[in-house]
């Protein structure tokens, strides 16, 4: 992958970007005015990054795979050392599709009924390949979300979750937890790219 050099990410305007963020020169990026990006955050190649009015914030160590996409009017959040796998799409704005309103982002919003509601990724949350996670769901700390997961309704803290709609099925375990503070406070962050 091609990353942009540090200088070629601050000129894109971020609300705030932290360091050492590698951002792929094929990722697009939206409104990057109202996007936060947190230290050794990396977003790879053909990702969408589209913040609305609420704005998105990524916290530091984020890993945001290819082809994954972040966008919606309302609020994103992904906390610090969480990560999207490859093709995870979350969205903070939901269409009316029950056939009483245009669908369509080329007419007017007065003709529309779009709803928009935030989504919040605790830290150490990940989600796997090809799941999508609706507008509204919160994903307590440590949770992950197992490959082709639909996340309608939220999610508590260090859960396994799989399916279609995404149910608990297991307990993740927080032994990573110790290994925090050691990686904040070493000299030189190593990072495995």
């Amino acid at each position: 992958m091609s990353y942009y050099s540090d200088d070629e990410v601050v000129a894109f305007g971020f609300k705030h970007v932290g360091k050492h963020v590698l951002l792929s020169k094929k990722a697009s990026i939206y409104n990057a005015a109202n996007i936060e990006i947190g230290d050794y955050t990396r977003i790879d190649d053909f990702c969408v990054i589209s913040a609305g009015e609420g704005g998105i914030s990524i916290g530091r160590n984020v890993h945001i795979a290819v082809f994954s996409s972040i966008q919606g009017g309302a609020r994103i959040h992904l906390g610090d050392f969480s990560g999207l796998s490859s093709r995870v799409s979350l969205y903070s704005s939901n269409s009316d599709y029950l056939g009483e309103y245009l669908t369509s982002p080329t007419v007017p919003v007065e003709f529309t009924n779009v709803t928009h509601s935030p989504v919040k990724l605790d830290k150490f949350v990940i989600i796997g390949s090809g799941s999508i996670v609706l507008p509204g769901v919160v994903i307590q700390e440590g949770s992950v979300v197992g490959a082709l997961s639909l996340v309608k309704a939220s999610c508590d803290p260090w859960g396994i979750y799989v399916g279609t709609p995404a149910r608990r099925v297991g307990n993740r375990s927080n032994g990573l937890l110790k290994h925090v503070k050691d990686y904040l406070t070493s000299q030189r962050p190593k990072v495995a790219f």
